[in-house]
């Protein structure tokens, strides 16, 4: 088995845990409880044994199994939460109608907080070669391995040096903290972003909600693309093309940012982000950012970006 191969079944061996964590977590998931144990025994086995080449692909095939069954048991947690929820409401006393309505709301079920100083890389949810032609295999590797991770261990030591700071009282260096955990942190959350709005089953155009928000804002896939497309291409040094979910404005807008955290809005959802910084194309494109974004496009994951729109429409503040 290669080092790479090596390195993919870590980074699932790693997410695999997490997922069996917040399995743990959920109190809706006893009727699946035999089916559960006896997949996660059947993937533990897949990567204990397997040392093929086909190895990466037979292990995110299993792990998507149990996705699905955490996915299940996830929405009856949010369902049986929201009865609770319901019942509390008509036991409370007409004396506390605020508090009523407050503890009433809709909420996701509870997962343990990142701790601080305690974020994680997440792994690639395919092979690093999945995205060939248009995206290398030595490209993906670098990318998540190294530049992804650099980001993560920035967020953290930054997220440490504050609580330090908090502890002692001693604020002399917290603009030095709060600007490399703004850097580092927007740096890991649009990463771990980017790397599923790819996919090797993607590409075409959007459908669904997100089609009609895409439309109804830009008058077309076409025209949504060649703005995306250039906006992307123009940004100045490194940076994001981004599409986002606007709160306030009730529907989906193009952003640039610059590095990963300036030039750009507050208050909005990324659905959609596309990586313009160069080490994301530098090997396989050298300058020429403006072919790699043309073929990038044959790998955009419209499902993922479907599935984050119908959950970011959620947020709806007053319009102005």
């Amino acid at each position: 088995m290669d080092s790479e191969t090596k390195d993919y079944k870590t980074y699932l061996e790693d997410w695999a845990n997490d997922l069996y964590s917040h399995w743990d977590s959920l109190s809706s998931h006893r009727k699946n409880e035999e089916e559960w144990h006896q997949k996660w025994n059947e993937f533990a086995h897949l990567l204990e044994e397997n040392h093929d080449q086909d190895m990466p692909y037979a292990c995110f095939e299993r792990a998507k199994e149990l996705y699905l069954l955490w996915e299940d048991a996830y929405e009856e947690n949010e369902r049986d939460e929201e009865i609770h929820h319901e019942e509390e409401n008509h036991q409370d006393e007409e004396g506390h109608r605020d508090e009523v309505n407050h503890h009433g709301e809709k909420s996701r079920p509870a997962f343990n907080p990142v701790p601080i100083g305690g974020h994680t890389l997440p792994p690639l949810p395919y092979p690093y070669e999945a995205l060939e032609p248009y995206i290398d295999r030595e490209t993906m590797r670098l990318h998540h391995d190294k530049h992804h991770q650099t980001y993560v261990d920035g967020l953290n030591k930054a997220e440490k040096e504050m609580k330090k700071a908090r502890s002692n009282g001693d604020f002399t260096l917290i603009a030095h903290w709060e600007r490399e955990a703004a850097f580092h942190g927007a740096g890991h959350y649009l990463h771990t972003l980017f790397w599923n709005v790819m996919s090797p089953n993607g590409g075409g155009k959007p459908r669904g909600e997100i089609r009609k928000a895409i439309d109804s804002t830009f008058g077309g896939f076409e025209r949504f693309k060649q703005q995306f497309t250039e906006a992307a291409n123009k940004v100045e040094g490194s940076g994001w093309g981004v599409l986002v979910w606007a709160p306030r404005a009730h529907r989906v807008e193009i952003l640039q940012a610059e590095k990963h955290q300036n030039l750009s809005q507050y208050d909005v959802i990324p659905l959609l982000a596309l990586d313009v910084w160069e080490h994301s194309y530098y090997l396989k494109y050298q300058n020429d950012r403006k072919k790699y974004i043309e073929n990038w496009w044959n790998v955009v994951n419209w499902a993922h970006v479907e599935e984050r729109y119908r959950e970011a429409m959620k947020v709806k503040w007053k319009p102005f």
